[in-house]
């Protein structure tokens, strides 16, 4: 059967699906669970989360469900300066930012004490809670970390761009390998190279992947039916991670506004932009998209060029984000989508984790029967 693979078995998954873990408060324990509940492995992304909200929200999960769930974290959260701002650079942010401010009828923020958490606190919050998983993005724990992750039974997932990535992360002993292409939705997590010089289609990088290293490789990135499904597992993966589809589903925290969009036309045109967090990530196009293409501000109103650092840049626009929300300004908001957007179907995540199961059995199948014609 093509759901007892390396993955599931290493996991104790009943099907090799893996739901993508989303940062900035997009997850949610609904969700996670939903999946968790149905076979595959529900994630949680907690990058923005102190220590106690980590421990907080593990004993959440574990009221919810007892099957395996992954809690994910970014290895490297701040960009090079982005841990403090004098005051002048802080105000020169402000500016650059009030018309839209303005717009939405807000007051401008308070400069704040930090920016962003620190992942070596985080670290130490999820080794102590113990998930049965550990997946993690831009970048590779210390061999201490994976070590402590061995002596727990955490099993260890890092997400990787190019060849070049997977073979570091394959030799730092890991137990998956996520090969995310440059078709899927949010944030792109590179950490060897930029992220623009890391844009390796799906459909390219998995076979390369999967013939140099040793870990099961999960394939990500345009997946979001049976046939994508499918496909990956001919390409030698040995699981699947869908993102974009599961954050369409009524139990993801995405905002109304956001869910909309990614079942509307608005979703066939996305693009890779630095606007909202600093860092390379893929959304629907627009209008914030559009004025902040480039680096500038508001078209006629930018103050200077160049955005802020991770997470300063994430900070500032997340400053209005909660207000955006409210109104409904989905022009305003990150609407982070990846490029399979218009196969979204189903709008609860039971729903679509069936159809996944079914219809991979059935392009398989079909894909088999045309080998022998």
């Amino acid at each position: 059967m093509w759901n007892d693979t390396e993955l599931s078995r290493r996991l104790g998954l009943r099907h090799p699906i893996v739901q993508g873990p989303f940062g900035g408060g997009l997850s949610s324990v609904e969700l996670l669970a939903a999946v968790s509940e149905a076979g595959g492995l529900g994630s949680f992304g907690i990058h923005h989360l102190a220590p106690d909200a980590i421990r907080a929200l593990d004993a959440s999960i574990r009221a919810r469900t007892s099957q395996p769930y992954a809690l994910n974290l970014w290895v490297s959260n701040a960009d090079l300066g982005g841990d403090a701002l004098t005051a002048a650079q802080f105000e020169a942010g402000i500016a650059r930012l009030r018309p839209y401010y303005d717009e939405l009828g807000l007051p401008p923020p308070a400069m704040p004490p930090r920016y962003g958490e620190a992942f070596e606190a985080q670290v130490e919050a999820l080794l102590e809670v113990a998930p049965p998983v550990f997946s993690f993005v831009f970048g590779i724990p210390s061999a201490e970390i994976l070590e402590q992750c061995r002596r727990r039974g955490i099993a260890t997932i890092g997400t990787v761009t190019t060849v070049d990535e997977a073979l570091a992360m394959d030799a730092a002993g890991v137990d998956a390998i996520v090969a995310t292409g440059m078709e899927a939705g949010g944030h792109r997590v590179s950490f060897l190279r930029s992220a623009e010089d890391s844009l390796t289609g799906t459909l390219a990088l998995v076979p390369q992947v999967v013939d140099r290293v040793r870990a099961p490789v999960i394939a990500a990135g345009g997946i979001a039916d049976g046939r994508g499904v499918a496909a990956a597992l001919m390409l030698g993966a040995r699981g699947v991670q869908v993102g974009t589809a599961f954050l369409a589903c009524e139990e993801s925290n995405a905002s109304a506004v956001h869910r909309a969009a990614l079942f509307s036309d608005q979703a066939k045109y996305t693009a890779l932009t630095r606007a909202f967090s600093g860092r390379l990530a893929r959304g629907i196009r627009n209008r914030f998209v559009e004025d902040m293409r480039d680096g500038m501000g508001v078209a006629g109103l930018a103050h200077g060029t160049g955005f802020f650092p991770y997470p300063i840049q994430s900070w500032f626009t997340g400053s209005f984000k909660p207000a955006a929300v409210a109104q409904g300004r989905g022009d305003l908001i990150s609407l982070w989508a990846g490029q399979a957007a218009l196969l979204l179907r189903h709008r609860h995540a039971r729903e679509l984790f069936d159809s996944l199961v079914r219809d991979t059995g059935v392009a398989l199948g079909q894909a088999g029967r045309q080998a022998l014609e």
